[in-house]
């Protein structure tokens, strides 16, 4: 074996792996497609590691969706996690979707938010009154009523368009300068934050069926469309835009690695200046500032199918074609893909998700046993530490089953700590567990409170920026909560009152929270020809 490809011994999980008790669920039925799409067609054989999660374009951070005050439930008995000494086996699952830790029966209190000092929005935008001008239409004053301390809708766009009996894909929002993006089916647009007025639009060849959720420094992303009109056809052209200026770039149909390469609804991850096409056998990357071709997954050995990118790094998820189908993890140079080492995981053990790339933070999981792990590695992929603690943590963070490796924006890294939501129960709260990477147990928990939903945004400058989400008769809340957990304080208020039962039923909503202003927009449009909620911006 090459110096230069030394491989992580992997470790069989010990012979007394603790079993979680938990209620029986009925089986999984199968891939899960949003209504009105296709089953995508498997090749014959065992799928790869990394594809076994179907790759899905990621978008800014996605929120799960549901009926207002019919949240996912969680199990009424109490579990126990229980901790196994081995490599993979740490965090044990009852099933695959959730973290079966220890959950309490009562409700955690209402965190005491403080008032904020955070600075303005930049210019003095107001509510769209449908004059033709702004965002699309709507009549009702939305900060009417207001409450003493609330903050204010600066705008809403709506929009109306005419399409598919399946509805037409919004995904992907990106804030860039004076600048917010979305997609709606082949058109990218860019809106004015301060008011919504549209400042360019790119409408492409075809429908945008894959984007990634960065940009470039200097504002630049790419994304996928399809070869032709029919959504049937291949997801396999891509093309750069600059989201500063609102013009396009190179354009480059990407070619199949292998007789079973397929291009059906492929991810993208980017770090730097380059980008990764993942699907569902192979994995293309390729340099943002020109397009040019970098490096492909290998003919054979243990063969990647998906990148995870971050922090100006690269890790590959390989299959190894081995009697047991081993799954690998390896690190790749972005530029030339060279690996420098490689980590075996047990035998039956999936990655599906990569939450973190510096330090790499793993969730796994054992599709027979039912077991879950979330492990950290270090820079040489050796296992540092996994995580232990108390909670339902579910890996479905969206609605419309965003399943590539960096497909749950709702956990969130900041050097040596991961912040996770717990799931919430009908008429419960859920809370944000901070879980130490250098030691693997909990640090922190802040509660929701009053019944509400918290999830994590983003993390920076020792602040978790989090958001309670929105109720029909309560406006959400940005709070940032301090590194060591203590009292959160409200960044934003959202006003209740005609604001709220809008903001709580985006479908499947990309959020962020960006200079001062909230960004929430739906991911899917029903596209029948009346005026829909698209994307809401909030500020003081």
């Amino acid at each position: 074996m090459c110096a230069d490809d030394r491989a992580a011994p992997a470790a069989e999980p010990a012979a007394d792996t603790f079993r979680l008790r938990t209620p029986a669920r009925p089986a999984a039925a199968g891939l899960r497609i949003p209504a009105g799409r296709r089953e995508p067609v498997r090749p014959a054989g065992p799928v790869p590691a990394a594809a076994a999660h179907r790759p899905a374009a990621a978008g800014r951070p996605r929120l799960p969706a549901a009926p207002p005050g019919a949240p996912g439930a969680t199990p009424k008995n109490k579990t126990t996690l229980l901790i196994a000494a081995s490599v993979a086996a740490v965090l044990v699952l009852g099933t695959v979707g959730y973290v079966a830790f220890f959950t309490g029966d009562e409700d955690p209190e209402k965190p005491v938010a403080q008032e904020s000092t955070d600075a303005k929005p930049s210019g003095s935008p107001s509510v769209d009154k449908g004059d033709g001008n702004g965002g699309g239409g709507h009549q009702t004053d939305l900060n009417s009523g207001r409450k003493q301390g609330e903050d204010k809708v600066l705008w809403l766009k709506t929009t109306k368009i005419d399409g598919p009996g399946a509805g037409v894909a919004t995904k992907g929002q990106w804030i860039v300068g004076d600048t917010v993006v979305k997609t709606i089916d082949k058109t990218v647009n860019g809106y004015a934050v301060t008011d919504g007025k549209e400042k360019w639009k790119i409408t492409l060849p075809a429908e945008i069926c894959g984007m990634a959720d960065r940009t470039t420094d200097d504002g630049k992303t790419v994304v996928m469309y399809r070869s032709g009109p029919s959504d049937t056809d291949d997801c396999n052209q891509l093309k750069m835009i600059d989201l500063k200026a609102g013009k396009e770039g190179w354009s480059k149909e990407v070619t199949k690695e292998s007789d079973f390469d397929m291009f059906l609804d492929p991810s993208l991850a980017m770090t730097g200046d380059t980008v990764t096409v993942n699907r569902l056998t192979r994995a293309t990357a390729f340099k943002i500032s020109t397009g040019d071709k970098l490096f492909a997954s290998p003919a054979e050995g243990c063969v990647p199918s998906a990148y995870a990118a971050g922090s100006g790094k690269l890790i590959g998820v390989a299959t190894c074609y081995d009697a047991d189908r081993t799954v690998e993890v390896q690190d790749a140079d972005p530029v030339t893909g060279k690996k420098t080492w490689t980590h075996k995981l047990p035998k039956g053990w999936k990655v599906t998700r990569v939450y973190a790339l510096d330090p790499i933070v793993l969730d796994l999981a054992n599709e027979t046993t039912k077991e879950r792990s979330i492990v950290v590695l270090g820079p040489d992929g050796k296992k540092r530490t996994s995580l232990s603690g108390d909670g339902n943590f579910s890996t479905e963070c969206s609605v419309s089953h965003d399943d590539s490796l960096q497909g749950c924006a709702t956990a969130v890294v900041d050097a040596d700590t991961l912040y996770l939501p717990t799931e919430a129960g009908i008429g419960k709260a859920n809370e944000i567990v901070a879980f130490d990477l250098t030691t693997g147990k909990a640090k922190w928990r802040v509660p929701a409170g009053e019944g509400r939903t918290i999830v994590p945004l983003k993390a920076a400058n020792g602040q978790l920026i989090a958001y309670r989400k929105a109720e029909t008769d309560r406006g959400g809340e940005v709070l940032s909560i301090p590194a060591d957990g203590g009292t959160p304080t409200a960044l934003l208020r959202h006003p209740s009152g005609p604001a709220a039962p809008i903001e709580s039923t985006f479908y499947s909503p990309e959020v962020d929270y960006v200079d001062g202003r909230f960004f929430i927009s739906t991911s899917r449009l029903l596209a029948q020809d009346k005026d829909e909620k698209f994307l809401m911006v909030f500020g003081k």
